[in-house]
């Protein structure tokens, strides 16, 4: 007759139902564990699943379509025209400085207000149970808010301002390729698809690059300071860090863009920063999911640092074996990693 009585160890051994559960109580929310793969890199190709979220991103009213929408009417109305760009002038200079101070200003500024001062969906999909930290030495002005938006709108703003007037620069004296929707549409709308894939690429690698020992501790933990994240803290960097950071926009020096890809591109960096770092995953209305905003994905790297360093669309971490499930065995993983690379 076998011996069906468990061991010790057996008794001891909390079941993986118990250790999600365990992981549950650290998280005012998370969607369900592990993170499923949502990349649309996979093998062998699945054109339905491929097609599914082009039509998600780009046929609804998606955090995707609202940027190029709000890349439009910046081409139109706000930004100077590539004539006036010719030669530099403090005048067209200073309107793209200030269009780009009103713009970061008034997305983390209204993601904030809505969420954490009118508090207009409570802790409905809210990630962490905290909130926004006060009285506390670690941030600049003693204040976390103040901290972020003086590091956006300082040095953020200054830079993503800087990275385009130079772009714009090279566009206007053909140094740079410039394409009109006319000369080649098919282009003009994979290159606006495109643009995002290419930011997660260029972030995973400048990111990882960020989180070794020597520029880690004199650069990235500033941003990192945001372990509980909020809108303002998207764009909250070190100056050194804006400045890797936003070299993902040289590319339009290179590959040829209208400057409506280039704007995208900028509302991408920039505001969209604010949208990825707002601490709920979604923006309800009527208790309804309709914009996507943060991820899961993203908040357990604030949690835990060293791992997701991309985002959950692209399979970098999972290529690179940087992923975390949000489950206790990812976690012990990357504590393990964080202790080897920084001793």
């Amino acid at each position: 007759m076998t011996d069906t009585t468990p061991s010790l160890d057996q008794m001891s051994a909390p079941s993986a139902g118990e250790q999600m559960q365990d992981m549950s109580r650290e998280w005012n929310y998370h969607p369900d564990l592990p993170l499923k793969d949502p990349s649309i890199f996979q093998w062998p190709p699945n054109p339905a699943y491929l097609i599914g979220w082009l039509a998600r991103n780009w046929l609804t009213l998606s955090e995707r379509v609202l940027m190029a929408i709000l890349a439009v009417a910046l081409w139109y109305f706000f930004y100077p025209s590539l004539e006036t760009a010719q030669s530099f002038a403090i005048g067209w200079i200073a309107q793209i400085y200030v269009i780009n101070f009103v713009m970061i200003f008034a997305v983390a500024g209204g993601l904030h207000w809505y969420f954490y001062i009118r508090k207009g969906q409570g802790k409905k999909l809210k990630f962490e149970r905290r909130d926004q930290g006060k009285n506390n030495k670690l941030w600049d002005f003693s204040d976390q808010v103040k901290d972020n938006m003086f590091w956006s709108l300082g040095s953020g703003v200054f830079q993503l301002t800087g990275f385009q007037v130079v772009t714009m620069w090279l566009m206007a004296n053909g140094y740079a390729p410039v394409i009109t929707f006319a000369e080649n549409p098919v282009w003009f709308l994979a290159w606006l698809v495109i643009i995002p894939m290419w930011s997660a690429f260029h972030f995973y690698w400048v990111h990882r690059l960020l989180h070794q020992p020597f520029l880690y501790k004199r650069v990235h933990s500033l941003h990192h300071r945001n372990v509980n994240i909020g809108p303002w803290s998207g764009f909250s960097m070190h100056p050194v860090e804006h400045f890797i950071y936003l070299t993902t926009l040289c590319v339009h020096w290179v590959v040829a863009s209208h400057p409506i890809h280039l704007y995208f591109h900028i509302v991408f960096q920039g505001p969209g920063a604010a949208m990825s770092h707002a601490g709920y995953e979604d923006l309800l209305i009527k208790d309804k999911r309709k914009l996507a905003l943060g991820t899961f994905y993203h908040q357990l790297h604030h949690r835990y640092y060293e791992c997701n360093y991309g985002n959950q669309e692209m399979p970098w971490d999972r290529w690179f074996g940087t992923f975390h499930d949000g489950s206790p065995e990812a976690t012990a993983e990357t504590r393990a990693r964080k202790k080897r690379m920084f001793g």
